[in-house]
């Protein structure tokens, strides 16, 4: 009797402590909140970006990129109390490769927006049932200064200058309205 009581005790625990699924509310929450933190992230990553270009060019736009764009991104991560992670199917830097769950994402943003589908935030339990946040990244017209095509967007002198910070560099070849990547955001508990 007290291993039956003490397998269904474990049964319980196990089964109400491992959270699979969210409620519409819930999801919808996590999505707003998900949706600040990447708005307010890509805000300083861009307005930082931008400055760089203005005051040193492309060389200083990259090297800052490279040395300064993860640690903001892990600053930025702190002050939410999450994880945040930029990632793609074509990365630039090499710490950004994508985990086994964002590359399904980026395989599923990227199915759908080939056939015309509105690319809209998802929300995702890990294995640990642990609420993400995923989130497209488009390419827009001024990406294309370094994630363009050779030769057209993207002059040989900039790739240079890519490709001397990034010698593996993959993330160029893109179009505007390209998927680039995505947001990844972990929540650090359920029902935050």
């Amino acid at each position: 009797m007290t291993n039956r009581l003490t397998f269904f005790s474990l049964l319980f625990i196990l089964l109400t402590g491992c959270q699979t699924s969210l409620s519409d509310k819930e999801v919808a929450a996590y999505i707003e909140k998900g949706s600040l933190i990447s708005k307010s992230t890509g805000k300083e990553l861009s307005g930082t970006l931008t400055s760089k270009m203005k005051s040193g060019g492309i060389s200083e736009a990259v090297e800052f990129c490279n040395t300064a764009a993860l640690p903001l991104t892990q600053q930025m991560a702190d002050q939410h109390e999450v994880l945040i992670k930029r990632t793609s199917l074509k990365t630039r830097n090499p710490l950004n490769k994508p985990t086994d769950n964002e590359l399904a994402i980026l395989k599923e943003f990227q199915a759908d927006l080939d056939k015309g589908i509105s690319l809209e935030p998802r929300i995702k339990l890990d294995q640990n049932g642990i609420p993400n946040y995923y989130a497209p990244i488009l390419i827009e017209k001024k990406c294309l200064n370094c994630h363009g095509t050779l030769g057209q967007e993207l002059s040989r002198p900039v790739d240079s200058i890519i490709r001397s910070y990034y010698p593996n560099d993959m993330a160029t070849g893109y179009s505007e309205g390209d998927l680039r990547g995505i947001w990844s955001i972990a929540f650090s508990k359920p029902n935050q």
